[in-house]
């Protein structure tokens, strides 16, 4: 680490993404800068509800989930259109459905953790441009007190989609925008809804409830293209209800309304350089199946042991991972959730055709639903693996029960060092571990936690930091 630096990582936005990332590289001693625009202050606003079962596991990686869950309500059948429902109860996990919480809880047990693993916060502070060096990067910026300049190794920028990190870059942002204007709005209601969410469709409209947990309830709605300036009004919030959902729960005093347009885009690279780009900076898209913030995080959490790894003298060649594996899990979001959309906003026979077949299988075809449902929670994604090695490289190691110590009794507990982790089988001796080792050469795993495992199998495995299989023996 260069003493000439101010600080290791700049990463630019405190999202649940910026956020994750910045407690990763903290608590693996690195330093961390995290520059924000918004005032320090918390804000009750939020633009995401759903929390998957991948990133609860990612958060129970870190000792987050348990205190999380109490912020909201799980969910264990979601409701993406009418008739279209997906059952998550037989999930092969220990959060085997959706908790439905406000993002302003993600991103309140976040930076509680970044901050006291050490991570610097500068909040009213916009970033202006970077300017990238042989040796590291230098970030500007505006403050109350003038202009600022921050020198780094690496910068990541979780920015969002109007992100300055990324123009910076010259990185392009290509798509297009499927829904010019939908409402959203945060409301008073009469009677609560029946279901914790509610998601319905109807002759090419779309609405969508989900509570904050204190009374208030954010709608999401499109009955058609408006201009994207156009005031929003509550007779117009609860007609779109009403032709969608059904009722409008006696919808009043609304706090909050605005348009916005549903995008879908995605950057062409998550890497320049010594710049890294993740989030909803490099990929954008509709609100459909509550994917993004989850996607998200699950870029901090492949992105922040390889930074870390590197920090400590890895080979840099490791942070090229980060664009090969999560660049193809961004464009899959893209296509899933635009799928979701343009079957709810789009009529006709074809259409209707479809969403009756979609909704026949997922309803009748155990696999195939079995297969939606790790799509969306995201528990079936999986990595390249390199050639010769086990086909089980790059998938999500399951939370093992491991014999208990030290390091705690589930796999879960001992990937809170952020280390790998080396899971060996009960009667194992030091011999059965030889050889053993990351299949990309990801780091060096001298300092590794070592446990073992209390289900009998007889397999050693190596897991990466961020819980998918790295080595089989």
């Amino acid at each position: 680490m260069d003493s000439e630096l101010d600080t290791d990582v700049v990463v630019v936005g405190a999202g649940p993404t910026g956020l994750l990332l910045a407690g990763d590289l903290a608590a693996a001693g690195a330093r961390v800068t995290v520059l924000e625009k918004r005032p320090a202050a918390r804000s009750n606003l939020t633009r995401a509800f759903a929390v998957h079962a991948r990133s609860l596991e990612v958060l129970d990686a870190r000792g987050l989930a348990d205190e999380l869950l109490p912020t909201g309500r799980q969910v264990r059948r979601v409701r993406l259109l009418t008739r279209l429902e997906l059952r998550l109860d037989d999930l092969p996990t220990r959060f085997p459905f959706v908790l439905v919480t406000p993002q302003y809880e993600v991103e309140r047990v976040l930076h509680r953790r970044a901050q006291a693993s050490g991570a610097i916060f500068r909040h009213e502070t916009l970033v202006t441009g970077l300017e990238q060096h042989a040796d590291g990067v230098t970030v500007t910026a505006t403050t109350a007190d003038g202009p600022s300049t921050t020198r780094a190794a690496y910068v990541v920028g979780t920015d969002g989609v109007r992100s300055t990190v990324r123009d910076s870059l010259g990185i392009p942002f290509p798509g297009e925008t499927v829904i010019r204007a939908m409402i959203l709005a945060d409301v008073r209601v009469a009677t609560p809804p029946p279901d914790v969410l509610v998601a319905a469709s109807h002759a090419g409209a779309l609405g969508f409830m989900a509570p904050f947990g204190d009374g208030w309830y954010r709608f999401i709605g499109w009955d058609g293209e408006r201009d994207l300036d156009a005031p929003v009004d509550l007779e117009e919030i609860r007609a779109v209800a009403r032709a969608t959902i059904g009722e409008d729960f006696g919808m009043h005093s609304p706090r909050f309304t605005t348009r916005f347009a549903a995008d879908e885009r995605q950057v062409p690279t998550y890497r320049s350089g010594r710049a890294f780009l993740a989030g909803d900076a490099a990929h954008a898209h509709s609100p459909a199946g509550g994917l993004g913030m989850n996607t998200g995080l699950q870029d901090a959490a492949n992105l922040g042991w390889k930074l870390a790894a590197v920090l400590r003298g890895a080979d840099a060649a490791l942070l090229g991972t980060y664009h090969t594996e999560r660049h193809p899990v961004g464009r899959q979001v893209l296509r899933a959730s635009g799928t979701i959309l343009r079957l709810g906003t789009r009529s006709g026979p074809l259409v209707g055709a479809a969403r009756h077949t979609l909704t026949a299988v997922l309803g009748h075809v155990p696999p195939a639903r079995r297969r939606a449902a790790a799509m969306v929670s995201a528990l079936g994604v999986a990595y390249p693996h390199p050639r010769g090695a086990h086909r089980r490289v790059g998938h999500r190691v399951p939370d093992l029960p491991l014999v208990p110590g030290p390091d705690g009794a589930r796999l879960a507990e001992a990937l809170r060092a952020g280390r790998f982790v080396l899971v060996l089988p009960d009667d194992a001796t030091p011999a059965t571990a030889a050889g053993i080792a990351p299949a990309q050469g990801e780091t060096d795993v001298a300092d590794r936690v070592v446990v073992r495992r209390a289900d009998g199998n007889a397999t050693t495995l190596l897991v990466r930091p961020d819980g998918y299989l790295s080595a089989v023996a």
